[in-house]
């Protein structure tokens, strides 16, 4: 089993920057890959960003490229999204949730086993 803790959401403005939080604990964090996916109201849960198990490789979905940065500290047990330049659409709730290492970058969230209880972004235009 894995906990996962989300946390660092809140309410912005646009083109504001927030910093995103996954704490976990349990089985050994570094063995698995980790992801970010947010979901707004009347959509689906949609890929955001993810990360190998080491760290060197990400990913990210072409709506928040070049703006968001997913990063992990495995001494820390924590994984983190960076949001800048953010936008009204980027307005949702922000899961982190872990893989088995050999499903690195999956934009299914279907092959993610864990999950966190999920942190609100608000970007007010």
């Amino acid at each position: 089993q894995v906990q996962l803790v989300e946390s660092g959401g809140g309410l912005v403005q646009t083109g504001d920057s927030l910093r995103l939080s996954c704490a976990a604990s349990g089985r050994t964090f570094s063995s698995y890959a980790m992801g970010w996916f947010r979901q707004a109201p009347g959509k689906e849960r949609e890929f955001v960003a993810g990360i190998s198990w080491r760290g060197g490789r990400t990913y990210y979905a072409d709506s928040v490229k070049g703006r968001f940065a997913i990063s992990r500290d495995n001494a820390k047990n924590t994984a983190y999204l960076q949001m800048n330049s953010l936008k009204p659409e980027d307005t949702a709730v922000y899961y982190c949730a872990a893989a088995p290492a050999y499903r690195s970058g999956s934009y299914y969230y279907t092959e993610y086993d864990y999950w966190g209880q999920g942190t609100q972004v608000t970007v007010s235009s």
